[in-house]
């Protein structure tokens, strides 16, 4: 049998052509001939479209359609986007028409409105400068409350889904009981993605087929709803994805301007290309986390965990996007108990409508907003009680497996006990008292924060993997995820070469093609290795298996054997490699054997845990706050490159640190999008974060068949919880008792001026 370990190595093979500029991203592809489009987007947040006359743009040099909803709706076209709705206490969430163009009411600042295709970009501009649009202002909502002025009618008080998962009746009672009580509340700021590369799309229409290229998560979500929304079987739609520059979750659904210029296109029958410039990224790309949770905690009388319930209320922007109401509710929900053994515990959770932009998946969709919410709670707890924070979550931690969460899942392994254990050894908790020390001796403010959280892998469980052995003695993989700079064609094809023998230089991965792969889960969730991974086992053992029994065939003997990649049989000298082999095979018209599919589907997903501890050093002066040291352990199972594995916990921790310091969209109470620019929207940088020190403590899952457990997001899933409780722990001896994200210097020094007051 194959070989099918862990994929050794050095490097990634993407870089070659990244580093050199040779990535083929979307605006490099686009074909030279395409017309360009350009969206009038609305000025305000909310308002009823009294006037919208095309005429002039219409008339303008250079351009070739101007389209409005009504225009496209002439066009065939079904302007309503779907959206996933939340089974909720009295039935699915709301569910109001997202148009692609503004139908009658504008709704957030930055919604489309028109769409104006030129020859050129400047000439779309400019014709769309002359759309004569009016709106009667509408009165707005910003807030992340229930209430406010309506956005929907079939959103009543904006209320967009009331969920509820557990024992409601059970905790409150249980909290009643305890022994001691806690509560918390606790603010997720709004994050704004700003990927390295904006959104981006063309569009061409050909032969009755429509093909979309675009920068996304995957091919197959887009094919079926621009066949859908286009009135187009899906086997006249073909969607590919090129080399992608960051996604995030932000990229892995459908999008208004990829509709609206794949009508364009077909209308036209001219090729025609959209890339967002960075404000209008930042304008419109879906927004990640903006919610508040409200969360109490119970303890027995010998600090043993009773009772946990969360009352939270999420943002969804003006519209459903996608996945949005699924993000604070049903994936918060899977690890809202974290690593903690909990008797009973419950979530509710409101999501309102605003006029603001949609908020749907970010790095962790929901689980990094479960974590920071009960590692506040647990870091507050510690205070309250007066007690280590590493002994109250050490005494708590699940201890037992399988586990079943509130979801009904289960965690099936885990050693948190040994992560934490090992991450307080690592982080030289023991030396923090004299570093503390020290800091005090030189005017400023020392703290330690810590912080478990567990993951859950997300997206669907089922996975195809397609190997053709080729001609030159090589193979090509054809797989379902789709890369956004993750490093899968460096691990993938780590994995087949281990395996199989086959020269990595003859190893060929193709992704992103509707056309050439029939399906797949796309990219998500941490999935993409584990998932893929076990289908691409699961084909290698295919291949192998169906050669073995075409050469013992040939040989005339029971048993042949493939080990240390060659094909052998007892009683003969034969010695086959895998394109050894596979050529026989061909001379024979074996060409079943050369072309192999499995398609594989996961019975229970698995669940990565973790421990970070983080230390920070504030300047009361200024507020200035340095990450001075960050260690962290983690428990993936199985890591197929180790390499590329660190390098998603720092980027991780790098969205994570984002989130808790520098970053935060703000709106004015008109709906304005204030942090519209890097001006005003602090994204992290490489001098604010020291080097992190990675370790290793693992367990294996049984839930796949390679021991892995995940790893894409548990960076972020972690940093939020650890960098606050470091920043509170420093702050706490000068009297500050409360902090919430973003930890700026303005907010951390006033906090320190209002303490100050109260002393006073």
């Amino acid at each position: 049998m194959a070989k099918f370990g862990v994929a050794q190595g050095r490097g990634r093979l993407e870089d070659q052509r990244f580093l050199t500029g040779a990535g083929r991203y979307v605006d490099d592809i686009a074909p030279k001939d395409s017309l360009v489009a350009y969206f009038l987007r609305a000025p305000m947040a909310h308002g009823r479209i009294a006037a919208l006359d095309l005429t002039a743009a219409r008339a303008a040099a250079g351009v070739h359609l101007v389209l409005d909803a009504a225009g496209l709706a002439a066009l065939g076209v079904d302007l309503a986007m779907e959206a996933e709705l939340v089974a909720g206490r009295s039935g699915a969430g709301a569910g109001p028409e997202r148009p692609v163009l503004a139908r009658g009411v504008v709704r957030f600042a930055g919604e489309a409105v028109a769409v104006v295709v030129a020859e050129t970009l400047a000439q779309a501009r400019d014709a769309a400068e002359l759309i004569g649009l009016e709106v009667e202002d509408l009165a707005v909502h910003t807030a992340v409350a229930v209430g406010g002025a309506a956005i929907h009618p079939e959103a009543p008080d904006n209320l967009a889904f009331d969920y509820s998962v557990g024992d409601e009746a059970g905790t409150a009672a249980a909290l009643a009981a305890s022994a001691h009580r806690i509560a918390l509340e606790v603010v997720h700021n709004r994050i704004i993605v700003a990927s390295i590369e904006p959104r981006a799309a063309y569009a061409e229409w050909a032969e009755g087929r429509l093909h979309l290229c675009v920068n996304g998560q995957g091919v197959w979500i887009q094919k079926r709803e621009l066949a859908r929304m286009l009135g187009l079987d899906r086997g006249a739609v073909r969607v590919t994805n090129p080399d992608v520059g960051g996604g995030f979750g932000m990229k892995s659904m459908t999008y208004p301007e990829y509709v609206v210029i794949a009508a364009a296109a077909r209308a036209l029958a001219r090729p025609v290309r959209w890339i967002a410039d960075r404000s209008e990224a930042m304008l419109t790309d879906n927004a990640g986390r903006d919610l508040i949770a409200r969360a109490e905690i119970g303890f027995d009388a010998d600090l043993n965990i009773t009772a946990y319930g969360v009352n939270l209320v999420s943002n969804l922007g003006a519209y459903n996007s996608q996945y949005g109401q699924a993000i604070q509710s049903e994936l918060f929900a899977k690890v809202l108990t974290g690593v903690y053994d909990i008797p009973v515990a419950h979530l509710g959770a409101l999501g309102v409508f605003t006029n603001t932009t949609p908020v749907d998946a970010y790095r962790g969709a929901g689980r990094p907003e479960a974590n920071l919410t009960i590692e506040r709670v647990m870091d507050h707890a510690a205070r309250v009680l007066g007690v280590d924070g590493f002994d109250l979550r050490a005494r708590n931690v699940i201890k037992t497996f399988p586990y079943p969460m509130i979801s009904g899942e289960a965690v099936d392994c885990g050693d948190f006990a040994r992560v934490l254990a090992v991450a307080k050894d690592r982080a030289d908790v023991a030396g923090f008292a004299a570093r503390k020390a020290a800091s005090q001796a030189a005017g400023r403010l020392r703290g330690l924060g810590v912080a478990s959280y567990l993951e859950a892998i997300l997206g669907s469980p089922v996975e195809t993997s397609r190997i053709v052995l080729d001609a030159d003695g090589g193979l090509t993989m054809y797989v379902g995820t789709q890369s956004n700079g993750q490093g899968h064609e460096t691990v993938y094809t780590r994995m087949l070469a281990e395996a199989t023998g086959v020269d990595p230089a003859l190893i060929r991965i193709v992704q992103g093609d509707s056309d050439r792969i029939r399906h797949g889960g796309g990219t998500g969730g941490s999935r993409s290795v584990t998932v893929q991974g076990t289908a691409t086992k699961a084909t290698v053992a295919a291949v192998v298996d169906g050669l073995a029994v075409f050469l013992a065939a040939e040989l005339g003997v029971r048993d042949v054997t493939f080990a240390e990649h060659i094909f052998a049989a007892p009683g003969s000298n034969m010695r086959l490699t895998l394109a050894e082999a596979a050529e026989l095979a061909r001379q024979h018209g074996k060409s079943d054997l050369l072309d192999v599919s499995q398609t594989i589907e996961l019975a229970a997903g698995a669940y990565p845990n973790g421990c970070h501890v983080v230390e920070v050093e504030v300047d009361p002066d200024t507020g200035g706050l340095v990450v001075e040291r960050y260690t962290v352990v983690d428990d993936f199972g199985t890591q197929m490159a180790p390499e590329l594995v660190a390098g998603q916990v720092q980027g991780g921790i790098a969205q994570g640190f984002g989130q808790a310091v520098t970053e935060n969209a703000v709106y004015a109470g008109d709906g304005q999008l204030l942090s519209g620019s890097f001006m005003d929207y602090a994204m992290p940088r490489a001098s604010d974060l020291p080097f992190i020190s990675l370790h290793d403590a693992p367990t294996y899952t049984k839930t796949n068949p390679l021991g892995m457990k995940g790893c894409g997001e548990a960076g972020t899933v972690g940093a939020c919880g650890a960098i606050s409780n470091a920043v509170l722990d420093a702050l706490a001896p000068r009297g500050v008792t409360h902090v919430d994200m973003p930890l700026s210097p303005s907010r951390i020094w006033a906090w320190l001026k209002e303490a100050d007051a109260v002393a006073d």
